[in-house]
């Protein structure tokens, strides 16, 4: 039972929550600790093989450790929504002046979004709305409509959305044997399908031919062809899938239950993601992130929700909360120390080779060395702002 929206019952913070959301930016920002690179050096080697395929992403199909890090972000935007609604509500605070926030809040992560697609090294803005920002930007909105609405109404829009993204793709006529897929940046085995799951051919598909069309209607440099990536602006709209099941885990830790069914609601909503996610992914279409299937929508759901679920329990529940203090100084700064990263990555290499000496960052270990490094003052930075209470906000 959700807490009731006239409540004046302040909401706790969630240790859990802040621990979790910090790992999930210490992981992007240690750019997967340049273990793929170092795997170059061990061919052979099944070890570095796997922590290869968990540090990288993944070129089409499936998914590992690293995979999850957008997921897991969008996930706690959820659950933050619920408990931030809970203390606004608490607060008594004015629903237009909320609404109007609500569209601001979109608009600016969109902006720093298409901002930080730019980058320095282009002559004129890119527009492009696959960043991770832009993303939740684009569905923040409409899930704010859905907080308080109850888990019927949240279970049935993830239903909708799910079959209306399966139904957008299928609908799409399938690329023709003459299509060359090298023209449209297919470049490894596994990017293309035959039969039902040609319909998520990467760069042939609904997406990609909505782009197409969207994405041109902007001031370019030159036309947009396709993504190097395969990402797609409306993956936000299955996006959304995630961000509902983490307001949907909120508003259950945010309700009278106790801790231990709370951490049961977790356990199952993860089992039954997983169950869904391997019917639907053998089956109806492919598990792939860079175009957000339902099916990747859910086994990526399963994975947060029972990783999240193993932290709430040794965190909340067991009471270990000492050893959460270098993850939560990032968790209460997960915007800063994303912004930071994007825009300061390669000046603290620079800086770094100059003080330290190239030495240190060349060899075949070198790429840990320097990712070690863009952790460590990244982590100070966000350490120096929790010391001064700064926590910076949209």
């Amino acid at each position: 039972m959700s807490t009731p929206s006239g409540s004046t019952t302040l909401p706790e913070r969630l240790v859990s929550l802040d621990a979790f959301r910090g790992l999930t930016m210490l992981f992007m920002a240690s750019s997967g600790f340049g273990i793929a690179q170092i795997a170059k050096a061990h061919p052979d080697s099944a070890f570095w093989e796997l922590l290869r395929y968990n540090t990288s992403h993944a070129t089409w199909i499936g998914g590992g450790a690293w995979d999850m890090i957008q997921p897991s972000f969008m996930f706690m935007v959820g659950m933050a929504l619920a408990f931030s609604s809970s203390r606004r509500n608490a607060e008594g605070q004015d629903q237009r002046k909320l609404f109007l926030h609500t569209l601001w809040r979109a608009f600016v992560l969109v902006a720093l979004g298409v901002f930080l697609t730019t980058g320095s090294s282009n002559k004129q803005p890119v527009f492009g709305f696959h960043n991770v920002l832009a993303q939740i930007g684009l569905g923040y909105v409409f899930l704010t409509l859905l907080v308080g609405r109850g888990w019927k109404i949240q279970l049935g829009a993830i239903g909708v959305i799910a079959v209306a993204t399966w139904t957008a793709f299928v609908l799409m006529p399938v690329a023709g044997p003459g299509t060359d897929f090298k023209a449209l940046g297919v470049t490894e085995p596994g990017q293309t399908f035959s039969g039902l799951w040609a319909h998520w051919n990467m760069n042939a598909n609904v997406a990609a031919s909505f782009d197409q069309w969207f994405l041109n209607l902007f001031p370019r440099e030159t036309p947009f062809v396709f993504n190097n990536g395969g990402y797609q602006t409306l993956n936000f709209v299955p996006a959304l899938i995630t961000m509902i099941l983490g307001l949907m885990a909120g508003e259950n830790l945010r309700s009278e239950k106790t801790p231990g069914e709370k951490l049961n609601w977790l356990l199952k909503a993860g089992g039954l993601c997983l169950v869904l996610a391997l019917v639907t992914g053998t089956t109806l279409c492919p598990v792939i992130k860079r175009l957000w299937t339902p099916s990747w929508a859910l086994y990526s759901g399963a994975v947060v929700l029972w990783t999240f679920a193993l932290f709430y329990w040794f965190i909340d529940i067991k009471g270990r909360k000492a050893w959460t203090f270098p993850l939560v100084v990032v968790g209460m700064n997960s915007i800063a120390i994303y912004v930071a990263y994007q825009l300061t990555k390669g000046w603290i290499v620079a800086t770094g080779r100059t003080w330290l000496g190239s030495g240190l960052f060349e060899g075949t270990y070198g790429a840990l060395a320097q990712s070690l490094l863009v952790l460590g003052v990244l982590w100070t930075f966000c350490w120096w702002l929790y010391r001064r209470k700064v926590f910076i906000r949209i």
